[in-house]
């Protein structure tokens, strides 16, 4: 059994959008987004008292990364991954980790407009809005490539990677607005009509870290 702790709106959607697309079975455990983070129990987990947290088959893991590739080798068979050899692995490997690289400024964001409230920098929210459009803007142009079949990230089609960028983008659609960027319009709303997307957003009753958008 995969049991996997998930915060919503957290990068621990990632792992299970990754989850509900490799149709493998797994719990899911959801933590509200609070001080059971860091309990000695949750410690053990995940050290640093983040999700997500994995436990399967006795060993746990607390990198939303590494889960991202242990999974998609340790499940071949959905083609979510692409395997030492293959003609897709180095643009995999970039694009699945390039998702941390929105998620930082994201995660920033989070901080400014969430958590400091009236203590927030303005320079600081313009600083991280502005990468966040770089990323955007890294995206459309990869999207933007002529090549036939364009439709993914990946010239052999749906991956992991998507799922990786996707929800970042997610996340990033909450404090930056896409309206430039048609191409990226276009493969998040392809991507996001899946049905292991649907069963991976929060549901009608479950904790948020936001509500709304946070445009300046």
């Amino acid at each position: 059994m995969i049991t996997l702790y998930h915060v919503p709106q957290s990068r621990s959607m990632r792992v299970l959008w990754l989850l509900n697309e490799l149709e493998v079975e797994h719990r899911l455990v959801e933590m509200p987004f609070d001080g059971s983070l860091g309990t000695e129990e949750f410690l053990t987990r995940s050290p640093a008292g983040r999700v997500p947290a994995l436990e399967i088959e006795g060993e746990r893991m607390f990198e939303s990364g590494a889960m991202v590739i242990y999974l998609c080798e340790r499940f071949p068979e959905r083609g979510m991954g692409r395997l030492e050899g293959a003609m897709d692995r180095m643009a995999w490997l970039v694009w699945v980790h390039f998702a941390e690289t929105l998620t930082q400024h994201v995660s920033s964001l989070v901080l400014q407009h969430i958590v400091l409230g009236d203590e927030a920098s303005a320079a600081t929210k313009r600083v991280e809005t502005a990468r966040i459009e770089q990323c955007y803007a890294a995206i459309e142009a990869r999207l933007s490539t002529p090549v036939e079949n364009r439709d993914y990230l990946l010239t052999g089609g749906y991956s992991a990677a998507d799922i990786c960028v996707g929800q970042a983008v997610y996340m990033a659609r909450h404090f930056a607005r896409t309206d430039d960027y048609p191409e990226l319009r276009a493969w998040f709303a392809r991507i996001t009509e899946r049905q292991s997307y649907l069963d991976a957003l929060p549901g009608p009753s479950a904790s948020r870290m936001f509500e709304r958008e946070f445009y300046e």
